[in-house]
């Protein structure tokens, strides 16, 4: 349990703690984030270009799950953290605060990778003071800052605070790291949707005349739909899996070659089934797709069969081969 004390009478004031008093239980914790499930539970598709809706949301959840009445974030631009969310504030003093990296509280949970905690931030002497007409102009009396890793690379920082001085146990950290992995699970997703598709080609372009895709692009435009039915798998939100959904039929769109045979109107494969023969397309085995979207291997199997018969299909290859004619594949 990781827990830090009211402040005692000693003369010397709190110091700002980086859970290094504690870094077995740190450790747990990263190792509890890294086996979580891989998707966030917020991920929307419409918010690939909005990250200020995902700091927002993340902050309100923040606020939510560690019941501290302040919470307040933003990403990294620059060098520097611009904070877009506030929640809670009975003030206007942490809007539009920008922090430096190693500057203040979050610039240092920034540059160190880790969390950081001031139990009483005015008398807090391992920090800069850069930012106390903002924080102290709020009334905040203790402050717990989390760095969003993303890839290994601080993104942006999320904070929570009280007016008070309050005790930091697991019921306050583990959320707060909960809601930082969340968040940095989303800006990986939305980083890998935004580059494969910036490496897709206009479909208007690719089927001009004499446009021919080349053999590198159309494998990997097969990957990227690929990669986009195991993310859609993973995803419960009907809402979300809809957009997906257009994105993986413009990918399937822009290899098509030639006018989509008659069997396409006729042939209605299961999204399960679609995700396992996208797999096969790529090359994957039946365990690693299994492994991939979270199935048993015999279920992988079963779905494959089926898939292949709607299809009529002898084997794997023409089923991908005939998925690919009916325009289900690209």
């Amino acid at each position: 349990m990781v827990t830090v004390a009211h402040r005692t009478r000693a003369p010397h004031p709190a110091p700002v703690l980086g859970l290094a008093l504690a870094p077995m239980v740190w450790s747990t914790l990263r190792n509890r984030h890294r086996c979580r499930h891989p998707e966030s539970r917020w991920i929307t598709l419409s918010s690939i270009d909005t990250t200020p809706h995902l700091v927002a949301r993340a902050v309100s959840e923040l606020a939510r799950r560690t019941r501290f009445p302040v919470a307040f974030g933003g990403l990294e631009t620059a060098g520097a953290i611009h904070v877009t969310a506030v929640h809670g504030a009975r003030t206007n003093s942490l809007e539009g605060l920008v922090v430096r990296a190693e500057r203040g509280l979050g610039g240092k949970a920034f540059a160190e990778h880790r969390p950081r905690l001031a139990m009483d931030y005015r008398s807090a002497r391992s920090i800069t003071h850069d930012y106390d007409t903002n924080v102290l102009g709020e009334g905040i009396g203790t402050l717990f800052a989390v760095p969003v890793m993303v890839h290994g690379r601080a993104r942006g920082v999320l904070y929570c605070g009280s007016w008070g001085q309050s005790s930091v146990g697991d019921i306050v950290a583990t959320p707060a790291l909960d809601v930082a992995h969340d968040l940095a699970t989303e800006l990986r997703i939305s980083d890998e949707v935004q580059r494969r598709l910036g490496g897709v080609p206009n479909a208007s372009a690719a089927h001009s005349p004499g446009a021919e895709m080349s053999a590198s692009v159309r494998e990997e435009l097969r990957h990227s739909y690929a990669e986009l039915r195991r993310i859609g798998a993973s995803v419960a939100d009907s809402g979300v899996r809809a957009q997906l959904a257009q994105l993986e039929s413009r990918l399937a769109a822009l290899s098509a070659e030639g006018p989509i045979a008659a069997t396409a109107s006729t042939v209605r494969l299961s999204p399960r089934e679609i995700d396992v023969l996208s797999c096969v397309a790529v090359g994957a085995t039946n365990a690693e797709i299994g492994t991939s979207l979270g199935l048993k291997e015999a279920t992988v199997k079963s779905y494959l069969q089926t898939a292949m018969s709607k299809l009529d299909a002898t084997t794997r290859h023409a089923a991908v081969a005939n998925a690919r004619i009916a325009g289900i594949l690209p």
